[in-house]
């Protein structure tokens, strides 16, 4: 070393060998250089110390660290000399010189903060890819450790050009991790997700960085963090614990909580725009890994999702939802099921908050589905029966079941959990897409999926139609139950089918029972006291009385016509019984109690006349329900003469006739009687009696002397039947049973028929008597009843009047032809001008 300087002086010139030597020799080798090299490298060089495992020293670095905040200019340099450093010791594997290098570079950010600490982020983000791209699992974490401190750093101006998208990639990458190590795998499936947090951390609160929303990065982000949630969720259901990771210097930590965390931290920063960018990949992610069936890691992540963004941004989620049970409306049972329990998932945290203008959409599209789970399983009932293959058949069948179940699910709690003011629109949306013979169903056709098909729509979505309104309060019944609410749901009441009556008289009592009663009336029994039953009721609005003014004859009419029904079981007595009782608590004044009291001696007079036949079981059972609602009324109204009649009347039963009473008729194997003794007149309610216990201040009592006749309308008559679809061969019949039959026409003369013909005693006696009853009916009758017996006859009038123009009022002929309609298809026939025959006044 002294050689070279004595030779140095001794020429005075350096020759350009010597000058090579001392720019380019190291500076242990050379001291000639180090007055040459730029003081940030000789305070970089001094950092490192000759044995790597002394690690950084600190007092070098504290120089460092003077000179870069004095000279901040000089940062980009340092950047720049530091990456250069680190290259070279990455590829000659000096992994001590790149730990004290990341180390310093850590610290100068930490310490900088100035304008120019750009171009040196760009040298120390240049480092980091650098040991990224090795294929060291330490100098991974390495870097992004020092990655994720970067990104807690704030800078005081956003970057216009900086660009994330490599490490996107190599974090993604790294959560997908197969290390054969299960140690090693962990730790760099952590270090991946700590990376990705960083780039969401740094990037979502940059206006300037939007891109990192678009598809691109999220088809990497979203699916590499599900990758590690869903590895946790297989471990538990395959019955393994979690392996712990070790990760740096940060201890144990599990990849699927760090990558749950980073999740919902994504989501909670996402805006109103990107929220389909961010749903989407989640979707496709459930979709490429089969996870619909089963779908406990689908609803998780939903759940994760629904709670973690904006409430206002719910319907997006909702959409996305929909959509892809759209898109997957070919695909197998299990997997829609799946997806419409995701949506229940959803909605129902969403029915919390904000949903948005999508509360129809959504059940106009699990109706859509319904209508095509329907159409499924009734297409595999017919190659099942073409078939021979039975067992696979019942396994498709009951996978639609499990699909419609879903469907029902989710309309039902959707609807429950909305408020009444928008539970009171899908009450009216769904009842709209029942089908029911005379109102318009738009979007079920019943006459392609037949008999079984259309029972099948209207049982699910009327057990819908139970959810949406359970716990349902509304302060006025014309506005729960207006008439196109109201009328369809009678028209099914009347059907042959005594599960759809059921459901019509559930429905029912979720609008009507406002105070909760009904389950202390469950159950068809006379019940001894019920005051102790505590039933809370107030006093009746003058809106509830105009209510029954307008519909209390069409709920006595469904009431009487739904008693006598043949296929009445235990159940639909029992409802039947808490429906009268629930509008007496709710509904009922003086008048409508004398209304209750004539239809319930109506149904006792209907079996006792038995003019239709009724099989001993229903007659009994009417008699039973007849006797349990006087003995609830007469305690309700508080009325002790009524009351000890009423009891007078069951106590008799009881001793003679106790298949009359609930307790008895409705057990197995109760004896019948073979007839009903209608002389036996004490075992029977009588109308005087009663009428005499209710004279007085309050009660009209003469208005029962008046019998309760319901009006049967043409649509009771039609909705009497077994299926929407039936109508139309009812209609048929009609048309082809209003000929007349010739052999009908000629009635055979007896000896009988000529007596009877001549015998007039006794008619005059007769006619006198039905006008007296005609007269007192008008007189006493209620306006409604009377309306709707003249509107009845009316409409008869009409169609008879109808019937004969059509018979009787020809075209004239003409020589051009005459139109005539033959099976629907109009034929022209010609007539000739001399077959004419014209009034006498015109030919001359």
């Amino acid at each position: 070393m002294f050689g070279c300087q004595e030779d140095y002086r001794a020429s005075q010139v350096p020759t350009a060998h010597s000058l090579r030597i001392s720019l380019f020799s190291s500076s242990g080798l050379c001291g000639c250089c180090g007055p040459l090299r730029p003081r940030y490298k000789r305070l970089v060089d001094n950092i490192f110390p000759e044995d790597p495992k002394d690690g950084l020293s600190k007092s070098d670095m504290e120089k460092l660290t003077f000179y870069a905040v004095s000279a901040p200019e000089k940062l980009d340099r340092i950047g720049a000399y530091l990456a250069e450093r680190l290259s070279r010791d990455v590829l000659r594997h000096r992994y001590g010189n790149v730990v004290i290098a990341m180390e310093a570079l850590d610290q100068l950010l930490m310490a900088c903060h100035s304008q120019s600490i750009k171009p040196f982020v760009e040298s120390f983000l240049h480092m980091v890819a650098k040991l990224l791209e090795s294929g060291e699992p330490d100098l991974q974490v390495l870097g992004t450790n020092s990655f994720v401190k970067f990104a807690n750093i704030e800078e005081a101006t956003p970057s216009y050009h900086r660009r994330y998208d490599f490490f996107v990639s190599q974090f993604s990458a790294m959560c997908h991790s197969t290390h054969q190590d299960p140690e090693t795998r962990t730790r760099i499936r952590v270090a991946g997700i700590k990376g990705l947090q960083g780039v969401v951390r740094k990037t979502v609160n940059d206006e300037l960085q939007a891109i990192i929303w678009e598809p691109q990065h999220m088809d990497k982000l979203i699916p590499s963090m599900l990758f590690n949630m869903q590895e946790s969720e297989d471990l538990d259901r395959a019955g393994h614990p979690s392996t712990p990771s070790v990760a740096g210097q940060d201890g144990e930590e599990n990849p699927a909580a760090l990558a749950e965390s980073c999740f919902r931290e994504l989501l909670g920063r996402a805006a109103y725009g990107n929220m389909n960018n961010a749903v989407r990949p989640v979707l496709v992610h459930l979709d490429n890994h089969q996870l619909w069936d089963p779908n406990e890691f689908a609803v998780s992540c939903f759940r994760i999702i629904m709670y973690s963004i904006q409430a206002q941004h719910s319907h997006h989620v909702i959409q996305q939802v929909l959509n892809h049970l759209d898109t997957n409306n070919k695909n197998t049972p299990r997997v829609r099921a799946g997806i419409v329990q995701v949506l229940l998932e959803t909605v129902a945290i969403a029915a919390k908050g904000s949903v948005g203008p999508t509360v129809l959409e959504v059940f106009n599209t699990l109706l859509k589905h319904l209508r095509m789970s329907v159409d499924f399983e009734l297409g595999e009932d017919s190659r099942r029966n073409s078939s021979t293959s039975a067992s696979s058949g019942r396994g498709k069948e009951s996978e639609e079941r499990i699909v419609q179940n879903a469907i029902i699910q989710t309309i039902g709690f959707f609807g429950g959990n909305l408020p009444d003011y928008q539970r009171a629109e899908v009450m009216m949306f769904v009842m709209g897409k029942v089908p029911v013979y005379g109102t318009p169903c738009h979007t079920l056709d019943t006459v392609k999926i037949g008999h079984h098909g259309t029972k099948r729509i209207q049982t699910m979505l009327l057990s819908s139609l139970i959810m949406v309104t359970s716990g349902f309060k509304s302060k006025s019944m014309a506005a729960a139950l207006p008439p196109p609410f109201l009328d369809p749901l009678f028209s099914i009441s009347l059907m042959e089918d005594s599960e759809l009556r059921q459901l019509v008289f559930e429905i029912l009592h979720n609008i009507i029972d406002r105070h909760d009663n009904r389950a202390k009336l469950r159950g068809i029994r006379i019940i001894p006291n019920v005051a102790a039953l505590k039933i809370k009721r107030e006093k009746i609005s003058k809106q509830d009385v105009a209510f029954m003014k307008k519909h209390g004859q069409q709920l006595y009419r469904h009431i009487y016509l739904g008693c006598k029904e043949e296929d009445n079981v235990h159940k639909n007595f029992e409802l039947l019984f808490t429906t009268l009782a629930i509008l007496t608590i709710e509904l009922a004044n003086e008048e409508v109690v004398i209304d209750l009291i004539r239809l319930s001696i109506a149904l006792q007079d209907m079996v006792l006349a038995n003019e239709e036949n009724m099989p001993m079981l229903i007659r009994c059972g009417i008699m039973a329900l007849v006797a349990a609602y006087l003995n609830f009324l007469s305690q309700m109204i508080a009325n002790p003469p009524f009351c000890q009649l009423v009891s007078k009347v069951i106590e008799l039963r009881s001793m003679e006739a106790a298949f009359l009473l609930p307790e008895h008729i409705f057990r197995d194997k109760c004896p019948l009687p073979e007839s009903l003794d209608q002389e036996d007149r004490l075992l029977y309610f009588q109308t005087a009696d009663m009428a005499e216990c209710l004279a007085g201040p309050g009660y009209n009592a003469e208005r029962l002397s008046i019998p309760y006749v319901p009006q049967v309308t043409d649509l009771d008559r039609l909705s009497r039947r077994k299926s929407f679809v039936d109508t139309i061969s009812l209609q048929v019949d009609i048309v082809s049973n209003s000929l007349p039959d010739k052999s009908q026409l000629a009635e055979e003369i007896t000896f009988e028929t000529l007596k009877k013909a001549i015998d007039t005693t006794g008619l005059e006696e007769q006619e006198r008597e039905k006008r007296r009853q005609v007269m007192e009916k008008f007189q006493k009758a209620p306006f409604e009843e009377i309306a709707a017996h003249c509107e009845s006859k009316a409409n008869m009038l009409h169609d008879r009047l109808a019937q004969i123009f059509e018979l009787t009022i020809r075209p004239p002929p003409s020589p051009s032809g005459v139109v005539s309609i033959s099976s629907g298809h109009t034929q022209h026939q010609s007539v000739p001008v001399y077959e004419m025959k014209f009034p006498d006044l015109c030919v001359y």
